[in-house]
């Protein structure tokens, strides 16, 4: 799915959030979103998925203008911030609960990606006894378990080891081939020039640079 911003601007109150954003997503992509914590990165995901709207300026899925067109993505995944699920269900139970809503997945495609981001032998231990990284790893199981058209991942590689690390990187590269557009928002360097066809420096709500990544 293709996404473009012309001209996104977000004001909350007199501040600036988002400030005349404009760029490209190309069908199938993976693109990193690059910039220190309070630099817009994670605004930008919010109003790539819907949640919120642009004060000016539009967003287009596949051609359809969010909040005119269609409310939301018709096919998407997200992890916005810290992932938050219900303390007292086990981790299968709390992606059982998601995947009701819409019914698209079974039982079956639960356990895979569960088993996928390492969590198979954790499936029944209730939330609230996850580790951090375990906590990660459920986030990102939620945003991928439906195949969804677009993946939204708002740093993704938060309390994860360098085995975590690798596993993320697979699944996402897995992800782009399947023909997801994927977008990552993070602080590392490292993490987005492995992963990233295409880097996006975001600072102050702006665009400061971007460049094409042909190393992967």
């Amino acid at each position: 799915m293709s996404i473009v911003l012309k001209n996104v601007t977000k004001k909350i109150g007199r501040n600036m959030i988002i400030n005349d954003v404009s760029c490209n997503i190309e069908n199938g992509s993976i693109t990193g979103f690059k910039g220190i914590n309070g630099s817009g990165k994670t605004m930008l995901l919010r109003l790539i998925s819907g949640l919120i709207y642009p004060t000016s300026g539009t967003v287009e899925i596949d051609k359809k203008i969010l909040g005119k067109d269609i409310a939301f993505p018709e096919s998407i995944g997200i992890m916005l911030e810290n992932p938050s699920f219900i303390n007292s269900y086990s981790g299968y139970d709390n992606l059982r609960m998601l995947a009701d809503i819409k019914g698209l997945i079974d039982e079956d495609r639960i356990c895979e990606v569960m088993d996928l981001v390492g969590l198979k032998e954790n499936g029944n231990k209730k939330y609230r006894k996850f580790s951090l990284g375990m906590k990660q790893r459920l986030g990102i199981a939620a945003a991928i378990m439906e195949k969804p058209g677009i993946i939204l991942l708002d740093e993704p590689t938060n309390a994860l080891d360098e085995s975590g690390v690798k596993l993320l990187t697979e699944i996402i590269i897995a992800e782009r081939n399947r023909g997801a557009t994927i977008i990552l928002s993070s602080h590392d360097a490292q993490f987005l020039n492995k992963t990233s066809n295409r880097i996006i420096e975001i600072s102050n709500g702006k665009i400061t640079n971007e460049r094409n990544n042909y190393d992967i």
